[in-house]
């Protein structure tokens, strides 16, 4: 959890306003003071109950009357602090992280910070369809029968569209692990209210999280794989030697996408269900700002391979997601919609996730200090699914593969029937 001591200075105060957190400082200074009071007052009585235990010979009447007296007390003052303990507890884990510094001020109304545009934005000589449109066409994408099985934000691939979506997930684990160096991980779904907490989806967003209680225990499936990724070391001290550690998962990702309603609700963009690999670095606080930078590299790398145009945009402080202090967004560009929308979010934590899982470095001169996390797509599969069938989409209805990922589609093309074109050897 935050610090509260260095939550209390003025500049923390201000840091929060920029993202709009409105800080009840009073509340804050008064639980902190109080449990600082009954701390000290709490170890002075046990000191005492210590030094009477060491006189030797049967105590007398009155020495038991204080005996009892300073165990009723403690007893009386452990449970004020068990209070003023969580009062905190219920206070901390709600304030966002503070942003960086170099984040620009505004929020997501305010124009985009682009840092950097790569590929020419495609032109055809026809109006370009959405996806939605192109996949149905091709009989790949099949929402009515998605819709039938679950409801809507679901979404059901078939033939050629289910096995671009296998092979991107194989091409993206590839070029991590072997030319990224990140180790794969297979990790559970569902995972303990503690594991959320650790890294902030608890308890700022337990409305967009999807809870089961069976066999009487409550587990919650994941949103993200940084959620357990993270959480792999909580509780730990790493050596400084041996960071940064470079973590990557594939998995099914389940959002109950509270408070969008209305946005996004055709095609793959916005899902209950959908599935990504994530990256995720875990490093000491002084390389954060560099492995950002390495991070966003490594997503963006993907894109290229895919030869999918796209840009990079910074994130203002008023958009920035709860445990970010930093977020560099890549939007991809989609021409069935004629603008760049969010294909990866990569962010830096600081050591916002290491404070709350307690994962911390011990230096090379012995000094600990909580670690630094730092997350990003790279890259949810229907998202860059949805890339391919715009950007590659051509007159007759047909669809290009990106050539990246033939050695693992073996077709090089989708006909406008559906059916997958292998091109000659």
């Amino acid at each position: 959890m935050h610090d509260p001591h260095s939550l209390l200075q003025d500049e923390a105060e201000a840091d929060l306003a920029r993202r709009g957190y409105v800080l009840d400082r009073d509340a804050l200074r008064t639980l902190t003071e109080r449990r600082a009071r009954l701390v000290a007052e709490r170890d002075k009585l046990r000191a005492e109950q210590n030094r009477s235990a060491k006189v030797g010979g049967p105590p007398d009447a009155a020495a038991r009357a204080r005996l009892q007296e300073a165990r009723e007390r403690l007893r009386s003052v452990s449970e004020e602090l068990k209070e003023a303990e969580d009062g905190l507890g219920a206070l901390l884990p709600a304030v966002p992280n503070r942003p960086h510094a170099d984040v620009p001020d505004g929020t997501e109304q305010d124009p985009p910070v682009v840092r950097r545009v790569w590929g020419e934005v495609p032109g055809f000589e026809f109006a370009p369809r959405d996806h939605v449109e192109v996949g149905t066409r091709l009989g790949i994408l099949d929402p009515v029968r998605a819709a039938k099985l679950s409801g809507s934000r679901f979404a059901v691939t078939r033939g050629a569209g289910a096995r671009l979506e296998r092979a991107l997930a194989a091409f993206l684990l590839d070029l991590h692990t072997t030319e990224h160096g990140y180790t794969e991980h297979g990790v559970p779904h569902l995972v303990s209210r503690e594991t959320m907490t650790g890294t902030g989806q608890l308890p700022k967003f337990e409305d967009d999280l999807f809870l089961t209680n069976a066999a009487d225990r409550d587990l919650l499936l994941i949103p993200t794989a940084e959620v357990p990724l993270v959480n792999l070391y909580r509780g730990e001290t790493l050596q400084e030697g041996e960071l940064p550690l470079a973590l990557t998962a594939f998995t099914p990702c389940y959002r109950a996408e509270a408070g969008s309603y209305g946005r996004d609700t055709r095609g793959l963009v916005r899902l209950h269900q959908f599935e990504k690999v994530e990256l995720v670095r875990i490093c000491h606080p002084d390389r954060a700002a560099e492995e950002l930078e390495l991070l966003t590299g490594h997503a963006e790398t993907a894109l290229r391979r895919l030869g999918l145009a796209h840009r990079v945009v910074e994130l203002r402080a008023g958009d920035l997601g709860f445990a970010a202090r930093r977020t560099y967004d890549i939007e991809v560009w989609l021409p069935g919609q004629g603008t760049y929308r969010e294909i990866s979010s990569c962010s830096d934590c600081g050591d916002f996730q290491g404070r709350r899982a307690g994962i911390r470095v011990r230096g090379r001169d012995g000094r600990k200090a909580f670690a630094a996390t730092l997350n990003g797509s790279a890259l949810p599969v229907g998202r860059t699914l949805v890339a391919i069938l715009e950007q590659y989409q051509r007159a007759d209805g047909s669809v290009g593969v990106p050539p990246a990922l033939v050695p693992y589609t073996g077709f090089s093309a989708i006909a406008p029937d559906g059916t997958p074109v292998v091109s000659p050897s």
